[in-house]
C-alpha cells in the first residue's frame, strides 16, 4: 500500500500541475472577454480586450501589476479597470506623440 500510494501521489501532483496552466481564474477570463474601444495608438479602429490593453507596451509593468492585484482582490470594479487602462493607454500614446 505504501508503494502504491507513493506512486499515485506524483501522478496526482503532476496531473494537478498540468491542469493549472490551462485553468483561468474567473477575473482573468473577465478581463480577456471584456472589450473596449480605445481610439489611440495601435488600437485605433478596433476593439481590444482589457487583457490585451493591460499587456500592451502602453501600460508600464508596475501599473499592470497594481491594477491586476487590486482587481483580483476585489478592490477595483470592472468599470474602474476599464477607466484606468484606457486612460493610461490614451495618455501614453499622447505623450509619445508629443515627444516626436
Amino acid at each position: 500500500i505504501t508503494v502504491k500510494s507513493s506512486k499515485e501521489d506524483p501522478v496526482t501532483a503532476a496531473g494537478e500541475e498540468g491542469d493549472d496552466p490551462n485553468k483561468e481564474e474567473p477575473w482573468e477570463t473577465t478581463l480577456k472577454t471584456t472589450v473596449v474601444d480605445v481610439e489611440a495608438g495601435e488600437f485605433r479602429g478596433h476593439r481590444a480586450s482589457l487583457w490585451e490593453l493591460l499587456h500592451s507596451r502602453y501600460i508600464p509593468e508596475e501599473n499592470r501589476k497594481e491594477v491586476l492585484e487590486l482587481y483580483e482582490a476585489g478592490e477595483l470594479t470592472l468599470e474602474q479597470v476599464k477607466t484606468i487602462v484606457t486612460t493610461i493607454v490614451t495618455r501614453t500614446v499622447a505623450e509619445e506623440r508629443a515627444e516626436r
